[in-house]
């Protein structure tokens, strides 16, 4: 599963020479898994509702080329494996056709007391498990 997520770097997420901070990345990269599953027609809402909670428990990033101030940018999400408690997703942003960083996260489904518990079944479909 795959989408595409475009956007406009803000002056509150750069630095004083015009460069994004490295901690917005990983900003972006939830914006951008927040919507790819919206696009199955399912919300984190939904999930939390039912005491289903995505918690981080890696994130790697490799940042290649500064984004800067007022740059129109595209984040690629792909999620390339969902178990039983864990999804991982890959992540590429670019400028133009320009690879600025790379990222990838593990997400470990808990409950509300923060213990492992299984990923809804009807969450992406029994052939993702």
């Amino acid at each position: 599963m795959k989408g595409s997520l475009t956007v406009r770097v803000r002056y509150c997420e750069c630095d004083p020479m015009g460069v994004v901070h490295h901690t917005v990345y990983p900003i972006w990269f939830e914006m951008g898994r927040t919507e790819l599953l919206r696009s199955t027609g399912k919300t984190y809402r939904e999930m939390e509702e039912a005491g289903a909670f995505l918690a981080i428990v890696r994130l790697q990033v490799s940042y290649k080329k500064p984004a800067k101030y007022d740059d129109e940018v595209r984040l690629e999400t792909t999620m390339t494996d969902v178990g039983h408690v864990k999804i991982e997703h890959t992540y590429e942003l670019f400028r133009g056709d320009e690879l600025l960083c790379s990222a990838s996260t593990t997400l470990a489904c808990i409950d509300r007391e923060g213990k492992a518990r299984q990923i809804p079944e009807n969450l992406f479909g029994a052939s993702q498990h």
